[in-house]
């Protein structure tokens, strides 16, 4: 085992990570949820979807001699949209804060200054980045936060053939999950992995926010369709990701 370019937290001794911490070395911590994903795909994929690109971005980054740890996954999120489909753990807000706030703190009390929390559910989005600001206040250290695929903008739509980003359990989603853990994909129900493309019912700006149900919004779980995905594109996702969002954790000025 190289330690040297070892990038997960678990697999490091205290004194490694202790180095790690004294040459300002920054930490991912990637942020998902346990959840329905459609009739076929598991729960995981948020987890293994965050965690895939959260791993690529550091090998990444330690390639071109930066230097990065990876938490494991926080894996319960604000799911509550996909209850009643069964098969969902949710938190409320507050427990959801909570934990997040736990895991960053204690990597400043470890003696690390930098924290990235890459969210990889929709559901989390706000309340990652309203965590983010709280962390930095109240703990003293600098914290970035962001979802990977509005941090990846535009890499993602030459990719896909029927939409430009991730939605739900679709395209981009089943991709990463063939590529990551394709035990995770059951081919057999790809023909009914289809569902609407937007969340928002005609004339609800993107800038507004209201969650609903996805049980009335999709009988199916799935926004999007997934059944043009392929591990293919799956690679070429997860390359594009990592290559954008290194660029942009690599910027000394974001720190500053």
């Amino acid at each position: 085992m190289d330690t040297a370019t070892e990038i997960e937290w678990m697999k490091l001794t205290f004194a490694e990570l202790n180095a790690r911490a004294a040459a300002d070395a920054l930490v991912i911590v990637p942020v998902a949820s346990l959840e329905q994903h459609g009739p076929h795909l598991a729960t995981g994929v948020d987890i293994v979807c965050a965690t895939g690109v959260a791993h690529r971005i550091a090998r990444r980054m330690v390639a071109a001699g930066q230097g990065v740890v990876v938490t494991p996954c926080v894996w319960t999120g604000l799911a509550e949209h996909h209850v009643p489909f069964g098969g969902t753990v949710t938190l409320d807000y507050a427990a959801f804060a909570a934990v997040l706030k736990g895991v960053v703190r204690s990597a400043g009390r470890a003696g690390f200054k930098r924290v990235m929390l890459l969210n990889g559910h929709g559901g989390n989005a706000e309340a990652v980045a309203v965590v983010g600001g709280e962390c930095q206040t109240e703990f003293g250290l600098k914290c970035v936060a962001g979802t990977y695929w509005h941090l990846a903008g535009d890499a993602f739509a030459p990719i896909l053939e029927r939409q430009s980003n991730v939605l739900h359990a679709c395209e981009a989603e089943t991709s990463m999950v063939m590529t990551l853990l394709p035990e995770a994909v059951r081919t057999d129900r790809l023909p009914d992995a289809h569902g609407p493309h937007s969340t928002r019912p005609e004339g609800q700006p993107a800038a507004m926010i209201r969650r609903r149900s996805f049980k009335d919004i999709t009988p199916s779980g799935v926004v999007g369709d997934a059944r043009s995905a392929t591990a293919a594109k799956g690679e070429a996702l997860l390359a594009a990701a990592a290559e954008r969002i290194a660029a942009e954790l690599a910027n000394p000025k974001l720190w500053g």
